[in-house]
């Protein structure tokens, strides 16, 4: 993951201003969801994930840091992070959530201990 885990990686292949609404997004063990939301602000950086297909009625924000790669060709994000980490993440409600600070360092305490360095 990238060293900001609130900014994509270099080798992600991200393209500031891309629209990734409607990827679908696979965990490192399978299909995860569909981006509903995204951001590109610099060190607020993140992925508002529809994740309903398997789990009813969850969404998750998935810092920018957890992306590995995107296909454009294939409309497809990649994270580094399993479906069991990505489904365990805190809770997240949209209604209050997408730029708290308070809920970025909840997630930042919980994704730093998946990162790869």
């Amino acid at each position: 993951m990238s060293d900001s885990l609130w900014g994509y990686q270099p080798s992600s292949g991200h393209t500031v201003g891309a629209d990734l609404t409607g990827y679908s997004v696979e965990a490192t063990d399978g299909s995860i969801g569909k981006v509903d939301k995204y951001s590109d602000e610099v060190g607020s950086a993140y992925l508002l994930v529809d994740i309903g297909v398997w789990i009813f009625g969850k969404d998750v924000l998935l810092p920018a840091g957890t992306v590995k790669r995107i296909d454009t060709a294939d409309r497809k994000v990649y994270v580094g992070l399993t479906k069991e980490q990505v489904k365990d993440s805190p809770e997240f409600d949209r209604n209050h959530q997408t730029e708290d600070p308070a809920y970025h360092e909840q997630l930042s305490a919980y994704y730093t201990a998946y990162r790869i360095l």
